[in-house]
């Protein structure tokens, strides 16, 4: 049998588990990813991807090679529970308000691109089948293979193979409803099916006991959603294959008989359960994305909620791995992620009722009041930051109003010259930003802490902003009183308390 010493072992290569391997590799990290699978299965899965997450991805240089991978959509925000007004994300003043359309598995192919050449292994064809944690380090065995690694992070979603070896509890609710998900090609098609992604409530249709959603990818390509209106299973559990007939059949009943269908290039099952674990954390193995909670698929959220854990946790472990971290630091993943998971189990439970295809009169008189409600703009601003993540803020330490706040990406304008904010966290450092000359000359920082001397035309709400490397307000002060007049002293505790030991 092989054996592999590496710091970090990441069991997964979907979306969570390679920005992960993105995050470490680039903090000079060793990072070894596990992926069951011989190669990267090509189907559509969760394709959206969310402003905030945008917001991410650009900060790392990585939304150029996935916009050019894009589909091709209209200009229209997202949704809350399919219902027909848009979400406007314009007032959380973000450069990326509408939701981008990549299939899942090129947003993969992106990332491990990049996670490769930042120095990570990727071994395929390697399904675990030990974790032995210990007080120092975990064992794994995959596949002939026998890794010894510092900590294991388990990316291997809602089936994760590594949470159920550790014998972890999954609580939750089981599905109640199944439905379909599948990449297809059509050789004829109706005037009733899309030419371009829009609005998801003008994707949804409902006819002859299904609903539906085709999502135009390109050409003859369209990637299909479906069930059956009132049937909890549509007679088949989730391993059931899904046949070329059931997925022709259900195309003529919502779609007309003028749509053929002419290959299925993949297809799968999926239910609307609802789990979370309680703990993200068991000694030396972290969880995230799916492995770590799964939601009902509705607006949008698991691709996004799986590469934001990556962003939280990556910085985090890496400082833990090198001996940086303060006290607490690794710990605070479960403390600031767990909530935004509970977060989202909670509101995908309530679209799943508003959502249903076949709601009570009850439901439908309360689809009809919120819809009244989404079109107030306090409302719509609401549910559009919680839908984007655009809103989210981490119970921080610090009275300062922005402290736990994403910061925007407006132009400053540097020594180097004009640039936007975003790409100060190309190399994933923490940025101490001093728009006002407030930080002393020769103040000493960490490593993996730099200083940005700037301008902004825009007033960001502070003069000095300690920034960490997810984009999240650690610190922060004013100009004059209230917050901390003389930043020097203040900003090296506030470093050495939530990002790095001071040397």
């Amino acid at each position: 049998m092989d054996e592999i010493e590496i710091e970090v072992a990441v069991v997964g290569a979907g979306p969570t588990g390679l920005m992960l391997a993105c995050e470490l590799a680039a903090a000079g990290i060793g990072t070894l990813v596990l992926e069951k699978l011989p190669k990267r299965v090509e189907q559509l899965k969760g394709g959206g991807i969310q402003p905030r997450t945008a917001e991410l991805l650009e900060s790392r240089g990585l939304l150029e090679p996935l916009l050019r991978r894009a589909a091709s959509r209209e200009p229209v925000g997202g949704h809350f529970a399919a219902l027909p007004v848009p979400l406007d994300c314009t007032p959380w003043r973000t450069r990326h308000p509408f939701p981008i359309a990549v299939p899942q598995w090129e947003i993969e192919e992106v990332l491990e691109e990049r996670a490769l050449a930042a120095g990570a292994r990727v071994r395929r064809g390697a399904a675990v089948s030990g974790v032995e944690p210990g007080d120092d380090g975990v064992v794994v065995t995959a596949d002939g293979l026998r890794v010894r690694a510092r900590y294991l992070v388990a990316c291997d979603g809602g089936h994760s193979t590594v949470r159920k070896l550790l014998g972890l509890p999954f609580p939750g609710r089981p599905g109640t409803h199944q439905a379909v998900l599948a990449d297809i090609r059509l050789s004829a098609m109706s005037s009733l099916v899309p030419r371009q992604i829009g609005h998801m409530s003008a994707l949804t249709r409902h006819a002859g006991g299904y609903w539906a959603m085709l999502v135009p990818l390109g050409g003859d390509r369209y990637g299909l959603t479906f069930g059956r209106a009132g049937q909890a299973d549509a007679g088949a559990d989730a391993d059931t294959p899904v046949t070329h007939e059931a997925i022709a059949a259900a195309l003529r009943a919502v779609y007309g008989q003028e749509t053929v269908l002419a290959a299925v290039e993949s297809s799968s099952r999926f239910s609307d359960a609802t789990r979370q674990l309680e703990q993200y954390r068991s000694g030396r193995v972290l969880f995230a994305g799916d492995a770590a909670h799964i939601h009902p698929p509705l607006g949008g959220q698991g691709l996004n909620l799986g590469i934001q854990d990556a962003f939280n946790l990556g910085w985090k472990l890496a400082a833990t791995v090198q001996g940086r971290a303060p006290s607490g630091l690794l710990d605070s993943y479960h403390t600031e992620r767990h909530p935004v998971g509970a977060q989202v189990l909670h509101h995908t439970s309530a679209q799943r009722v508003l959502a249903d295809p076949n709601p009570s009169e009850d439901v439908a008189a309360l689809r009809d009041i919120l819809i009244d409600l989404l079109r107030l703009p306090d409302t719509n601003r609401h549910l559009a930051g919680l839908m984007s993540g655009l809103s989210l803020r981490y119970p921080l330490p610090g009275d300062h109003p922005l402290t736990g706040m994403r910061v925007p990406d407006p132009d400053l304008v540097t020594e180097a010259g004009p640039t936007p904010l975003s790409a100060l966290f190309a190399s994933g450092h923490a940025v101490v930003l001093d728009l006002a000359g407030a930080v002393p000359a020769g103040l000493p920082l960490p490593p993996r802490v730099d200083l940005v001397r700037a301008t902004c035309p825009d007033d960001l709400g502070a003069a000095v902003l300690l920034i960490r490397p997810d984009g999240y307000v650690c610190w922060a002060a004013d100009r004059s009183g209230g917050h901390g007049d003389a930043p020097g002293d203040a900003l090296l505790a506030a470093i050495n308390g939530g990002l790095a030991k001071l040397p």
